[in-house]
């Protein structure tokens, strides 16, 4: 996804830009699956970055590096108006953590969707 269409689904769900980077940076934990090999399952995994187990401003400075894992990921840092913040962000790790945590806040406020409006999916890959 482009920076366009990041910057449009969080607006739809009352978030904005500053939102869309520090949440982003949530990607500083965890694992990402590669895509499937024809046969024997998708268990690879890839991290984020080299220290997916901590939550660090790692993600922040290989986006400045160039080196985002997703496209989606790069397109924060890629001559565009979120430079700034994701250059911020991999030098001030205290400015990410309160503004990551201001922003969890504001997203939790959001009202999940009910009844028809969506579906908690078995496999988050899939529509049920």
């Amino acid at each position: 996804m482009d920076l366009p269409a990041l910057k449009t689904n969080f607006q739809n769900a009352g978030l904005d830009e500053t939102d869309l980077v520090a949440l982003s940076g949530g990607h500083a934990i965890g694992n990402r699956r590669l895509t499937c090999p024809s046969s024997g399952g998708d268990t690879r995994l890839a991290p984020f970055d080299p220290t997916a187990v901590k939550f660090d401003t790692l993600y922040f400075k290989n986006l400045v590096k160039r080196r985002g894992l997703l496209h989606s990921d790069q397109a924060l840092f890629n001559g565009v108006s979120t430079d700034a913040l994701v250059k911020k962000y991999s030098t001030h790790a205290g400015s990410f953590a309160a503004d990551f945590g201001k922003s969890m806040i504001k997203m939790g406020r959001n009202k999940p969707l009910e009844g028809n409006s969506g579906q908690i999916r078995v496999n988050c890959r899939r529509i049920n």
